[in-house]
């Protein structure tokens, strides 16, 4: 096993961890670090796919999960998915990195002040 393999199953590691805690899916984590290594986005939905799959598990052993409201939110997102893919061969690598950075700060900043 070479360096970068063990290199992205750390990584792996410390997403999911950080995933699953915060319940806030491995989007935050992945997309980032997978720019920052060079990779495309779609990789990262293949390993956010993964990821989910696994704390999907173990929440429902948690009894965590309300399946009614994720199949809704599902729903939306595979079509928002569709619509999102298509978008994103209009729009720069630079202001993809600046939208989603923003995103980011935003969602940090949420967090930051939610009482």
């Amino acid at each position: 096993m070479n360096s970068t393999s063990i290199l992205m199953i750390l990584a792996g590691l410390v997403v999911g961890v950080g995933a699953s805690f915060s319940g806030l899916g491995g989007g935050f984590l992945m997309v980032p670090l997978l720019l920052l290594l060079g990779y495309a986005v779609g990789t990262s939905f293949l390993a956010i796919l993964v990821i989910s799959i696994s704390a999907l598990v173990a929440h429902n052993k948690l009894a965590n999960v309300d399946y009614r409201i994720g199949i809704l939110l599902g729903v939306g997102g595979v079509v928002g998915a569709q619509v999102g893919a298509r978008l994103v061969e209009h729009v720069s690598t630079a202001s993809f990195k600046r939208i989603f950075a923003g995103i980011l700060v935003g969602l940090a900043a949420y967090l930051f002040f939610q009482k």
